[in-house]
């Protein structure tokens, strides 16, 4: 990866302060682990070529559940903070990136424009970091008892990822080995560098806490609604292929592949809450390796490009529009084929049906048709 902006996550600590038996950037956090959410937010953003994370060596498999699916390198923390953060720039060296941004694992609410900031910010500085002005009175205490106001003037409270120079990072590390400095950026003023901000964000909260963990759960992820739409014309055979399962019928349905509407639509809704295409556009009718192609591959591979991005289906919502044949005999079956189709659980799926009280040529029974929502969390 020579040249190009290399990450560094800092997740090697045990979470002390927070308490439990669990280091806390494993706990879930809207259904994932507080580390997913924060590898995630760097894996494939522009201008990142690589992300590296220094984890404690017993963390080994919850990192791996943690990471999975993402392309995140994992090195062995030391430690204290700076160990870690020392040992995965020596990692680092062999890629050569020309700039590295380190950032606390336990951060997983960092966006996309603080990371750009950041980013932006070294094209003119060798240090640069986000930081957020002091707003609350502060006072210094003795035994309980205030002694003193502290002016707030010039007082900032600093985050990261606070990105530098790798080369000059990595050599300041090396020169100050052991000395226990709380970030990066005093490590660089140690080394004598010069630091500049960058405006930070509120919600970059680093989770220390309990009441920061509570206090996410009701921001965290992003939620996305898809919608798929899909019609096959009837003509001769004796099943449909709808949901995954072939029903008895007195028709068939015509299409390049087995023309399950429903699987159809459903690909189109997860692609469209991703905004990856659509299935013409991945399964093109035209490639003949398609013809009589089952359908549960098309919602397979939707569904494997949204886990591939981190994210999980919240729900699939199916409704088949069509005079016969009934569906109601077969909605169990059809909910049950599915989630095994896709690997959730059934009560994340939905299937029901409508006519249209005999007009257009569903009611005609020309065709079938089917429209599906599907609501996903990146």
């Amino acid at each position: 990866m020579a040249g190009g902006a290399g990450v560094l996550i800092v997740a090697a600590g045990r979470g002390q302060r927070f308490g439990g038996e669990m280091p806390k950037q494993y706990l879930p956090l809207a259904g994932e682990p507080i580390l997913r959410h924060t590898l995630r937010a760097f894996c494939g953003q522009p201008g990142i070529a690589g992300v590296w994370a220094a984890i404690h060596p017993d963390d080994a498999d919850l990192f791996a559940a943690a990471a999975k699916g993402l392309p995140v390198t994992a090195v062995s923390g030391g430690a204290a903070r700076q160990d870690s953060v020392r040992l995965g720039l020596e990692a680092m060296a062999e890629a050569a990136p020309d700039v590295v941004l380190v950032h606390d694992g336990a951060r997983p609410m960092v966006s996309h424009g603080l990371i750009r900031r950041v980013l932006e910010g070294l094209s003119a500085a060798e240090a640069v970091i986000p930081a957020v002005p002091v707003i609350d009175t502060l006072k210094r205490v003795d035994g309980g008892r205030i002694t003193a106001t502290v002016s707030r003037d010039n007082l900032v409270r600093v985050q990261t990822p606070q990105g530098f120079r790798f080369s000059t990072l990595l050599q300041a590390h090396r020169q100050f080995a052991g000395e226990n400095l709380t970030d990066d950026a005093a490590v660089m003023e140690r080394a004598g560098h010069a630091v500049t901000t960058v405006p930070g964000e509120e919600m970059n909260i680093k989770v220390t806490t309990t009441d920061d963990l509570d206090r996410l759960q009701v921001t965290a992820g992003e939620t996305r609604v898809g919608t798929g739409f899909d019609v096959h014309r009837l003509g001769a055979g004796d099943f449909v292929t709808l949901c995954g399962l072939r029903i008895p019928h007195n028709q068939g349905l015509i299409g390049h592949s087995d023309a399950d509407v429903a699987l159809h639509a459903a690909t189109d809704a997860i692609l469209g809450a991703i905004g990856d295409g659509d299935i013409g556009q991945h399964f093109p009718p035209t490639d003949p390796q398609w013809r009589g192609a089952p359908s549960d591959r098309f919602i397979q591979h939707a569904h494997g490009l949204l886990k591939a991005r981190g994210g999980m289906l919240v729900h699939l919502d199916i409704t088949l529009i069509c005079e016969r044949p009934k569906v109601s005999p077969h909605r169990s079956a059809m909910v049950a084929r599915i989630a095994e189709i896709l690997g959730v659980d059934a009560g994340r799926v939905s299937v029901k049906a409508t006519t249209t009280e005999g007009l257009g040529f569903t009611g005609r029974g020309e065709g079938i048709g089917a429209q599906a929502v599907a609501t996903v969390r990146l």
